[in-house]
């Protein structure tokens, strides 16, 4: 026979950096992109919130704002952090440039684009799909995931079954909250 037990995923992106205030790419993990004292802030309201929810483990981007609020989060709430390569941003490619030269490099084919060999919206949500594939088999009851708005944009539209231009537009702010239920067949043995 098979169970089927639910892990509960909280996903949350990363608290304002200093590139946000630049309105600035950054999806190389070698950038030291810090937060901002007001992402700090931000991580520790988000913290505050996720406390007593049971939280076992926090899987991080290994960009360098989402693992400073991920350790944030993790010494609040008593849970370690393991950092995950699958949770990092879209690789934009347009490292340090504008946001607004991406979003124009982008906009004649918003799912398909990989500007200057970046990848695409696809592909990043491909990342992500086998990051959950991953996770739906770990031995936890409810995690916690440090990233990205684009990444949150993917696990939404995975979670919800929407496809992919449902989610291009969706806005999720610094230390904003998604939560949702990752199922998969357990067996009994």
């Amino acid at each position: 026979a098979e169970r089927r037990a639910a892990m509960r995923v909280h996903a949350l992106r990363h608290g304002q950096s200093e590139y946000n205030l630049l309105h600035l790419c950054n999806d190389d993990p070698a950038q030291p992109v810090a937060l901002t004292p007001i992402g700090r802030e931000q991580a520790i309201h988000a913290a505050k919130r996720l406390d007593g929810l049971g939280i076992e483990r926090i899987y991080a981007s290994p960009l360098p704002r989402a693992r400073e609020t991920a350790a944030i989060v993790g010494a609040h709430v008593g849970a370690p952090v393991v950092v995950d390569p699958r949770l990092a941003d879209i690789r934009s490619g347009c490292e340090g440039r504008p946001v607004a030269e991406y979003q124009a490099a982008i906009a004649h084919d918003p799912l398909h684009a990989r500007p200057h060999g970046g990848e695409s919206l696809l592909d990043h949500r491909a990342r992500v799909s086998g990051f959950l594939d991953w996770l739906a088999v770990q031995p936890h009851a409810v995690v916690a995931l440090v990233a990205h708005e684009e990444t949150l944009r993917a696990l939404e539209g995975i979670a919800e079954k929407l496809p992919a231009e449902a989610t291009v537009d969706r806005a999720f702010g610094n230390c904003a909250v998604y939560s949702f239920e990752l199922w998969s067949g357990i067996g009994s043995g």
